[in-house]
């Protein structure tokens, strides 16, 4: 097999307000982080992005996700189940937990993720927008007051990075799936990231990429993760390209990350998008072409 099993790559979006907190009252919260300076960022949590990955999944390529019980009083993956009946425990892992009996003391068994999500973090600050809004319609027609709720929004550019470790993939203990079925569960997993979307508060909000770096390393390393920063001035934005080009500049062994670094792009986003061709020059395609770049790789490293 090629030696590149690492596969990392660290994607741009823009959505609105994608994942929301407990709340206070009628206030319905949005996930926050604060950083040490008091800038407040909103986030979509690697739950909520693996929860539409698994539905996306389903809707797209039929995964089976009805592998799940609670015979054991608690909701998770059944023990009726393997990687091999579901794409789901294959890719994201799964833990089951064991009873106590006469010769056993219990606990659980743990298959760890291939796949490996971070939270999607915005790019742009949180400044407190917020929505008023009420069932006033519904209310006048039974002629009674209505309620009312307040909802924190955020419309912002969002960052997040996929880690997958190929050499894992569909292998758990004495179960090892075919390379075919290694790689479509791979590719079908491809194809969901590229068009990723999320249901939510009425809304469904593209998660597509606009814009996309990584590739296939010989060590599985979320390298450009925390390494996209946006600049913004007069309405538009632009990616800082410094930390890019710094980053490229890792090596594994003798060879420099950026040999094997492609990155994608929605023509027409960022100001500074003839400046990104300039540095990863014959390496900037369109989303669609890295994907299918990416996708070939995938093939190529599981041919038997």
């Amino acid at each position: 097999m090629n030696k590149k099993s690492g596969l990392t790559i660290t994607m741009i979006f823009k959505a609105q307000s994608l994942n929301y907190s407990e709340g206070i009252g009628n206030i319905a919260e949005l996930k926050k982080l604060t950083r040490g300076n008091g800038d407040v960022y909103t986030f979509a949590s690697r739950q909520a992005l693996r929860y539409d990955i698994a539905r996306l999944g389903n809707e797209m390529f039929n995964w089976n996700l009805q592998v799940v019980d609670k015979d054991k009083k608690t909701v998770q993956f059944s023990d009726k189940y393997t990687i091999e009946d579901s794409e789901e425990m294959d890719l994201f892992g799964y833990m089951r937990t064991i009873g106590k009996s006469d010769d056993k003391d219990g606990g659980a068994n743990v298959r760890s993720a291939v796949v490996r999500l971070s939270n999607a973090i915005s790019l742009e600050k949180y400044k407190s927008d917020i929505e008023f809004l009420s069932n006033k319609g519904m209310a006048d027609r039974i002629k009674e007051h209505p309620n009312i709720a307040n909802l924190e929004q955020h419309l912002s550019y969002y960052t997040y990075t996929v880690t997958i470790d190929l050499s894992k993939v569909g292998i758990d203990c004495d179960i090892e799936l075919s390379n075919e079925v290694k790689k479509n569960r791979v590719i079908q997993l491809l194809e969901i990231l590229k068009v990723l979307n999320r249901n939510i508060r009425g809304r469904e909000e593209n998660l597509s990429p606009v814009f996309i770096i990584g590739g296939m390393y010989e060590i599985n390393s979320p390298f450009f993760l925390g390494r996209i920063k946006l600049n913004g001035k007069d309405g538009q934005f632009s990616i800082d390209t410094e930390m890019l080009k710094d980053t490229a500049t890792l090596k594994i062994g003798e060879n420099s990350i950026s040999e094997d670094t492609r990155v994608g792009i929605v023509k027409n986003t960022f100001k500074n998008e003839k400046e990104i061709e300039e540095i990863f020059e014959g390496k900037t395609t369109s989303i669609e072409e890295f994907f299918k770049n990416l996708k070939e790789e995938v093939e190529e490293y599981y041919k038997a």
